[in-house]
């Protein structure tokens, strides 16, 4: 689970490093801003209720307990869901070939990324089936 993890930081990484070469991260678009701070307003709010807890480049959870306040309460991955959201804000603001690619690319690491660590973090929370059973992924109430 954690190569799968890694492969999948690395896919958005990649998607990433896409989008701002091809001019694709940010965008003068006043909807594309309205966007891209709501996900990094989304981002903020799940760091701080996360704690004090560190990045893990491969999926690794951390200790301290189940967090399902906050943004977690709505979704099961806020912070994916923030980076995938300023990429595909990014993206669609300057649609491309290549600006979609990119933000399929994130959207597909944050997927690798978010079903290695939920692998995992049921080992060491097994409370985690329930909290998944009535939280969403990404989208409250739909995925």
């Amino acid at each position: 689970m954690r190569t799968l993890s890694l492969a999948g930081l690395m896919l958005m990484v990649a998607g990433i490093a896409g989008l701002f070469y091809e001019r694709a991260l940010f965008s003068p678009a006043p909807l594309a801003i309205a966007v891209q701070a709501a996900a990094i307003a989304l981002m903020i709010w799940a760091r701080i209720t996360f704690g004090r807890r560190s990045f893990h480049a491969a999926a690794d959870p951390t200790s301290g307990g189940l967090v399902t306040t906050g943004p977690y309460h709505f979704i099961r991955h806020p912070i994916y869901t923030a980076a995938t959201l300023f990429c595909w804000a990014g993206a669609l603001a300057s649609p491309s070939l290549k600006s979609i690619g990119c933000a399929v690319l994130v959207l597909i690491g944050g997927l690798l990324r978010m079903r290695s660590e939920e692998t995992l973090v049921v080992q060491r929370y097994p409370e985690y089936r329930e909290y998944a059973q009535r939280t969403k992924r990404m989208l409250p109430y739909v995925f």
